[in-house]
């Protein structure tokens, strides 16, 4: 904007006090966005993915087994790239995917990406053993809002925390506004070298959906251009609903959003996992949504949602579902209230919430533990027959902990380490605090006690 117009804007009311420029992120010859993901067996199989501006007419990838020595160039492999063209805001840009097979397991390599020419750096990366292994992975419920300012911190401090992860799943709306290139390439900035070394498990929100021109919700124009992400889920759903097994977890992605605002998606999406989950050899089963089974915000709740699978879950002996949308922390699972909880009869639900937007803390019966008004990130590791779970703020102090250890029959034993952490942060956001009026005061102040009083029922 020219400044005559910005002092003009500013006069007029037209700029709020919250309103922020942004930065652009124009394309290039050289590479961005480049982004680690899988198609194939993660074993043996990595796929890359970045964009350029429309002059760029090669697309390839080079890789070599890792080394210490500076020589990669003259040892590496060149494979050809396939390429999009994508037209978003009358520009037109391209992305481009190459698919590194044949690979060995459990090896390092050292790979690069661009036109022969103009190259990123060298990245390195480290395929899966081809067996059950222990291993770590990232969860990052939504982004969203303020990325480059403040969800950066969520990633970085994560992967600070855990740099040996193998992988990271984001439970959804990485972005506000589905089509908005600035905050794609705000979440990739925020992201940066990151994304090149640990491959991203995404998996789709309301955010990433807009109405086309035929008024069907249809996701992100930048959501298959910019991951690289499996296809064998159900016809329609590709890179939206999938799976992957990795050394001996089966990470499972569904399109809520979808469902949601259409009961066929439901459908064919219920369908597809019992078949996915009738057929899986792994001992453990991680789930990922954007839509929560149990809702941790007030006034939410996804009961078609929770009604048709809840019921895969328990049957099917899922471990672990993670979770978004709902902008507060809750951890819990489905059990009465006064019935031990150390056998779950089901998975262990987690809402979560990455980045700086906040919601009124619904504190309901199916928590164990909760936060409001607190960027969080979490690590969990599967070793054998145990899986830890770990969540933290974002400025690194521990928040909540919990751990499964599974038999040989396949029940779990659960293990809450959260009653020895501080206390819980239940405050409501300033926001709401100046809103409310005193009623809607007195009405969260009575929830937070019957919530106390209910977990102090749990312990006794």
């Amino acid at each position: 904007m020219k400044p005559i117009l910005l002092l003009i804007a500013i006069a007029s009311g037209l700029l709020s006090a919250r309103a922020q420029t942004h930065k652009d992120y124009p394309p290039s010859v050289y590479p961005d966005r480049v982004i680690l993901g899988w198609q194939g067996n993660p074993a043996t199989s990595q796929s890359v993915n970045w964009r350029t501006d429309s002059t760029v007419s090669n697309a390839v990838g080079a890789i070599a087994e890792a080394d210490p020595s500076p020589d990669l160039a003259t040892k590496a492999t060149v494979v050809p790239a396939t390429t999009e063209r994508v037209v978003i805001d009358d520009k037109t840009v391209l992305y481009h995917t190459v698919h590194f097979t044949n690979l060995k397991p459990a090896t390092q390599y050292n790979y690069r990406v661009g036109d022969g020419t103009h190259w990123t750096e060298w990245f390195q990366f480290k395929t899966a053993q081809d067996k059950p292994a222990p291993f770590s992975f990232l969860y990052f419920g939504d982004a969203q809002n303020d990325i480059r300012s403040l969800w950066s911190r969520a990633i970085r401090g994560a992967y600070s925390k855990l740099p040996t992860a193998s992988l990271m799943i984001h439970a959804g709306d990485l972005i506000n506004n589905s089509n908005i290139d600035w905050q794609w390439g705000e979440w990739f900035e925020a992201g940066g070298w990151l994304n090149g070394m640990v491959p991203t498990l995404a998996t789709p929100g309301n955010h990433e959906y807009f109405r086309n021109e035929q008024g069907k919700p249809s996701v992100s124009k930048h959501w298959r251009p910019s991951f690289v992400l499996p296809t064998n889920g159900p016809a329609g759903f590709e890179e939206t609903a999938y799976y992957i097994d990795y050394q001996g977890t089966r990470f499972i992605s569904l399109n809520s959003q979808l469902a949601i605002v259409d009961s066929s998606a439901m459908k064919t999406q219920a369908n597809w996992l019992e078949q996915v989950l009738k057929t899986n050899p792994n001992r453990w089963t991680v789930v990922t949504h954007h839509h929560p089974v149990y809702s941790t915000a007030k006034g939410r709740d996804n009961r078609t949602w929770r009604e048709r699978m809840e019921p895969i879950y328990k049957q099917y002996k899922v471990d672990l579902v993670l979770q978004g949308h709902d902008h507060t922390y809750g951890r819990g699972l489905n059990m009465p209230l006064g019935k031990s909880r150390k056998h779950p009869d089901g998975p262990i639900y987690v809402v979560s919430v990455s980045g700086p937007k906040m919601y009124d803390l619904g504190l309901q019966d199916w928590m164990d533990r909760a936060a409001s008004n607190t960027q969080l990130y979490q690590t969990i590791t599967i070793n054998g027959d145990k899986l830890t779970y770990q969540s933290y703020t974002v400025t690194g102090e521990p928040y909540d902990s919990f751990e499964l250890v599974k038999n040989s029959k396949g029940q779990n034993t659960l293990t809450d380490q959260s009653p020895v952490l501080p206390p819980e942060r239940l405050e409501l956001p300033v926001e709401y605090q100046k809103r409310y009026k005193p009623e809607q005061m007195d009405e969260y102040r009575n929830r937070f006690q019957e919530y106390k009083a209910r977990k102090q029922a749990k312990k006794d």
